[in-house]
């Protein structure tokens, strides 16, 4: 400031500068400051620093003061400040800032700590507090409630909250570095261990809070399962080492905090055994060492509940009670020796239960499986196989329970076979056929079957139903099929013993070289033995040798004629070629094949085609001539008959036109004279009609008037009955309105003469009685006090316009 004269106000200060000895001083209001010539305002006039109570400021680089709390100056009078140093200065007066001093940050409250919080606090050099040394570095708490004075030498680090800990809950804690904890116990760095007491927790500056657990509550049918992560003793007392598995239930304690050293691997639920049910434990407990019994099985029975211990397990879970009827059993075998009643079982005995009973196995025996009666019609069966002799049979027609040492025998089938039986609705298993394999033989059909153990064949013939044995298979028939016949063509497990018909075709060559394809169809039937059945089967593909047997013989004789002479006699030369002559010179009926007693009776020769192309357009261009031929003998014998016909018709014609037109004759003269008659009728009726439409005219002219009156005099009726009913509505309405606007008239009179008479009744009564008398009185009072006033005993005035009669007024 340039200033001579600067006026410095109450609580403000200045800095003014000393040019000579290059000193700065303060000058402090209020007061005037007069400015020397060597001197100068560095600072303008700045408000002192103000503390209110419960503040504090830092001062940076401030003052040294002695023990009096004076300010220390140096010899040239420049007050002495401690360089990179700061202060806490409190509420108090006032003061104004030395050259050098600031103030670092603003004017701030005093922190106060809240209960259940701390302030963490770090020294950031050697201190004593309260009498305790603190070493830069070291930490500690200052703990609500209360109000905290900050100092120079400490830091705030962060606000410590404490943690509640509820009921069935606990903290746990971790150790940062060693300390002694409030119960005396020295905790090592990195240890971790639980703070159960209910309440707020405020941890140490050495420990943090690793996280809050809650605990298990237990109850009868939930317990803990726990396990050890290092050797320790429990809450219980409990030696427990390392790795060790244990359960807390209801009867140790309704709830439980898991201990550090503990891991929770789950909650198990009790197992609750009914009357009918029984389980087998796998690796017990034993309930006096705690210890499990490696590789053996306990057998328990309900009515009962447990809770499976660690290392338990149940064998196939909770099972029920087997409760076996009259027609069911059970097939047991014995895993160790055992004494059963008084008999000694030893292990890989097989026995049997039988019902009526209910039966809970012991865990020396080993349920293989639970057998029913088989129930068998007589048509059905099982194949039965005994399991120490191997014999295997089959059972049929009756039930049958398995014994102990048998079991059901799966019977192994041909794939084709089961082929054949699935295409008639009777699908085999593939892994094997325990019923008895029934097959329905047809009618008028053989099944042979071999016994592979016997090596015997047997034949069915049908209608009949084959049961198979153990070691018996059904023979295949595999056939020749298709035109040309192919082989194996044709599967089946019954032989057709005719009379049936098989077609084939069979390429031939004449002598005169001309290759033709027949098309030939041959009746057969089997002549059965009864002594030697079986010899129908001696053939394994009796159509497709029989086919060649027939073709080969064809093929023969018919190279021995030319294409013509076939062409005319083709039936006769394959009958003669396939069923030869007999002594007589006739042709047989019948080929027999004695090697299966199968019999051709017939052939039927469908079809004869060449199968040379040349030939076969011969042959078509001379069959065509021929049908051209006989076409046109045809067309000339049908062209005589049309022209025979055609003359016929013609006189016919003729005749017919004739009488037609006589008759048309005397129809035109019957017509004529209809005419006249006609005409005749037409010329009266015309008149008449006239007559009476003329007459039927006026009468419905009448009535239409008649009508039309009537319909007027109606309509004005209603008209007038309208208008007038119109006009009595209006009147009514009218006197109605009239009437109601003259009872809101009386209303409002009544209404009025009531207000009235209530406001004159008020105003007498408000002005009283003898005030109304007086007001009355008082005219002729006065008058009366006027005119003795004036002597008069009376006076009149009038005027010319009303005279008066003196005489009579004075009579009066």
């Amino acid at each position: 400031m340039t200033d001579a004269v600067i006026r410095i106000k109450p609580h403000y200060y200045i800095h003014v500068l000393d040019k000579m000895t290059n000193v700065t001083r303060v000058e402090v209001g209020p007061r005037t400051f007069t400015r020397e010539e060597q001197e100068q305002v560095v600072l303008a006039p700045t408000a002192m620093v103000m503390i209110p109570p419960r503040h504090y400021a830092i001062i940076e680089n401030p003052v040294v003061r002695n023990k009096d709390n004076e300010v220390v100056f140096d010899s040239l009078g420049q007050a002495k400040v401690k360089h990179g140093d700061k202060e806490v200065r409190r509420e108090g007066e006032p003061f104004a800032l030395y050259p050098g001093e600031s103030l670092y940050g603003k004017v701030s409250p005093l922190q106060v700590v809240a209960p259940n919080t701390a302030l963490r606090l770090v020294a950031k050099r050697d201190c004593v507090i309260d009498g305790e040394s603190h070493a830069a570095g070291s930490e500690w708490l200052f703990k609500g409630p209360g109000t905290y004075i900050p100092r120079v030498d400490v830091d705030v680090s962060e606000i410590v909250k404490a943690s509640i800990v509820k009921p069935l809950q606990a903290l746990r804690l971790r150790c940062v570095k060693e300390f002694t904890d409030a119960k005396g116990i020295t905790r090592q760095a990195g240890q971790e261990y639980l703070l159960r007491e209910a309440g707020a927790y405020l941890p140490n500056v050495d420990e943090v809070v690793v996280e809050t657990i809650n605990a298990f509550i237990l109850t009868e049918k939930k317990a803990l399962h726990l396990r050890a992560r290092q050797e320790f003793t429990d809450v219980f007392g409990v030696q427990r080492k390392a790795g060790e598995e244990w359960l807390v239930t209801l009867a140790d304690t309704e709830s439980h905090i898991p201990d550090v050293q503990e891991i929770v691997i789950g909650e198990v639920d009790i197992t609750v055994l009914s009357s009918r049910q029984y389980c087998v434990i796998v690796d017990p407990v034993d309930a006096e060492t705690g210890k499990p019994r490696l590789g053996t099985r306990e057998l328990r029975k309900g009515e009962c509940s447990f809770f499976l211990c660690p290392g338990e397990k149940l064998e196939n879970g909770i099972q029920k009670v087997h409760i076996l009827d009259s027609e069911e059993a059970l097939l047991l075998r014995a895993r160790e020796q055992f004494t059963d009643g008084d008999e000694i079982r030893r292990p890989g005995d097989r026995w049997m239960i039988h019902g009526p009973c209910d039966y809970v196995p012991p865990v020396t025996v080993e349920i293989l499986e639970s057998r029913r009666t088989i129930p068998l019609d007589v048509n059905e069966g099982i194949y039965v196989r005994d399991i120490k002799t191997g014999r295997v049979r089959s059972v049929i027609g009756k039930s049958y329970m398995l014994k102990s040492d048998e079991e059901r025998w799966a019977k192994d089938l041909p794939s084709v076979v089961q082929e054949i039986l699935a295409k008639e609705g009777k699908p085999v298993d593939p892994k094997g056929q325990t019923e008895v394999v029934t097959y329905k033989a047809p009618h008028n059909t053989a099944v042979q079957i071999y016994d592979y153990k016997s090596k015997q064949p047997r034949v069915v013939f049908g209608p009949d139903l084959v049961m198979l044995g153990p070691e018996e298979q059904f023979t295949v028939l595999s056939l020749s099929g298709d035109k040309p016949k192919r082989p194996h063509v044709i599967k089946s497990l019954s032989l057709q013993l005719g009379p049936d018909f098989m077609t084939d075709v069979v390429i031939v060559e004449t002598a005169d070289h001309a290759r033709l394809s027949l098309k030939l169809s041959y009746n057969w039937h089997f002549e059965v033995d009864k002594e030697q059945p079986d010899k129908i089967f001696s053939v394994p593909d009796f159509v497709g040798d029989a086919c060649k047997a027939i073709a080969s013989r064809v093929r023969g004789e018919v190279a021995l004629h030319s294409f013509d002479e076939f062409h005319r006699n083709s039936a006769k030369i394959i009958r003669t070629a396939v069923f030869g002559i007999d002594e007589k010179n006739k042709i047989r009926n019948r080929f027999a094949f004695s090697a299966n007693n199968l019999v051709i009776s017939n052939i039927d020769i469908q079809s004869v085609e060449p199968v040379d192309s040349r030939t076969r357009d011969a042959l078509q261009k001379s069959v065509q001539l021929a049908i051209e031929i006989t076409t046109r003998s045809q067309e000339a014998e049908a062209r005589h008959e049309a022209e025979r016909r055609e003359q016929v018709s013609r006189g016919q014609i003729e005749k017919f036109k004739l009488l037609n037109e006589a008759k048309a004759e005397e129809s035109r003269k019957n017509l004529l004279q209809l005419q006249s008659q006609s005409a005749t009728v037409e010329s009266t009726g015309a008149a008449t009609a006239e007559a009476k439409a003329h007459a039927a005219r006026a009468e419905i002219q009448g009535q239409a008037a008649v009508e039309a009156a009537r319909l007027n005099a109606e309509a004005n009726k209603i008209k007038y009955k309208a208008e007038l009913a119109q006009l009595k509505a209006e009147q009514e309405a009218e006197t109605e309105h009239q009437k109601a606007l003259n009872e809101l008239e009386i209303s409002r009179a009544r209404d009025l003469a009531a207000i009235e008479s209530g406001k004159f009744k008020r105003i007498v009564d408000a002005i009283g009685r003898d005030t109304l008398k007086s007001i009355t009185t008082s005219g002729p009072d006065m008058q009366e006090k006027l005119l003795t006033g004036l002597g008069l005993q009376s006076f009149l005035v009038t005027d010319a316009n009303s005279p008066i009669n003196l005489f009579n007024r004075s009579a009066q």
